[in-house]
């Protein structure tokens, strides 16, 4: 179990005269908070073939018991969307909304690479049909990024899938959603608890768990390839933490007191077993007193092919 706390970044001075020059978002009232729980469940890689839609349902039945609040998608809803025809894709998603169902409370979710319909040249399609892209994701769960309040915490869910012009993908968060993100912190009081969602990891050590590959990458896909873009936005606000997915692992990288927290999948090594050690499950989330604790849940799924990495 990990226990985080952000220092208080506004400490305000006592003297009048210093208060009053202070912007007046940072005088504003902060909500209090409350304590309560919220699970985050990424990378399912939902798929008829593996077993994948009993190993969801196991999942979603162990989450079940576990009361919480709500339920954020850390991405990668389905295998995969990226790289088949339109007739696959549609049923991936189908089969992805029918098992959710089961998990019985609100999911907000967050847009994975997989959820990216067509943009592989091998998945046939024209980037001019209408689910092209991310446009698969919008139709079926709405916005690609987005922000929303519970019980005096501020959510913040990130889009980190950069199509590329060959149609491959990158993790990037583009110029307009870095103007977007800025205007919604600003627009909140510094001391307002704040979580944030994103699928690639903004902050990772990933690679120096793996041998390097023999052949370089076409592009930055590991994690954001311009966080450095992002993070700065972050400092002077009382982030608790950052939930990522996408390495389907269980890591905590610490930058400037804000815990990077990139957590297993549901999935494990993609239906095939452990992932670098970690098993198929998820990540429990609690607030008590203002601070962010975290477990993971393991929910005993055998897989039918074993090729753990």
């Amino acid at each position: 179990m990990k226990t985080w706390n952000r220092r208080d970044f506004l400490a305000l001075s006592a003297a009048t005269g210093a208060a009053s020059a202070l912007p007046l978002k940072l005088n504003a009232a902060v909500k209090p908070v409350e304590d309560f729980t919220f699970l985050f469940i990424t990378d399912c890689h939902l798929q008829p073939e593996l077993n994948a839609a009993g190993g969801c349902h196991q999942a979603f039945a162990k989450a079940r018991t576990i009361p919480s609040d709500f339920v954020i998608q850390g991405g990668d809803h389905v295998f995969d969307a990226l790289g088949v025809s339109r007739d696959r894709a549609t049923s991936l998603i189908d089969l992805y909304t029918k098992t959710e169902q089961h998990l019985g409370m609100k999911v907000h979710h967050t847009i994975g690479n997989h959820d990216c319909f067509g943009v592989y040249p091998a998945s046939g399609a024209s980037p001019t049909d209408p689910l092209y892209g991310k446009k698969y994701f919008e139709d079926h769960f709405g916005k690609l990024y987005y922000s929303f309040d519970h019980k005096g915490v501020h959510f913040i869910v990130l889009d980190s899938i950069g199509i590329t012009a060959d149609r491959g993908y990158e993790g990037r968060i583009d110029a307009e959603q870095l103007a977007w993100l800025a205007a919604d912190l600003r627009a909140i009081p510094s001391a307002t608890p704040v979580i944030v969602s994103v699928h690639i990891p903004l902050v990772t050590a990933f690679d120096a768990y793996v041998a390097p590959a023999a052949t370089a990458p076409a592009h930055h896909g590991l994690s954001v390839a311009n966080a450095y873009e992002v993070l700065p936005l972050f400092e002077g606000h009382n982030v608790l933490g950052v939930l990522q997915g996408h390495t389907h692992i269980n890591e905590t990288v610490i930058w400037k007191g804000v815990p990077y927290m990139t957590s297993g999948a549901v999935s494990g090594n993609w239906w095939h077993g452990t992932r670098l050690g970690t098993p198929e499950g998820f990540t429990v989330v609690e607030i008590k007193g203002g601070k962010l604790v975290t477990r993971y849940e393991t929910y005993g799924f055998q897989t039918v092919a074993p090729q753990n990495t």
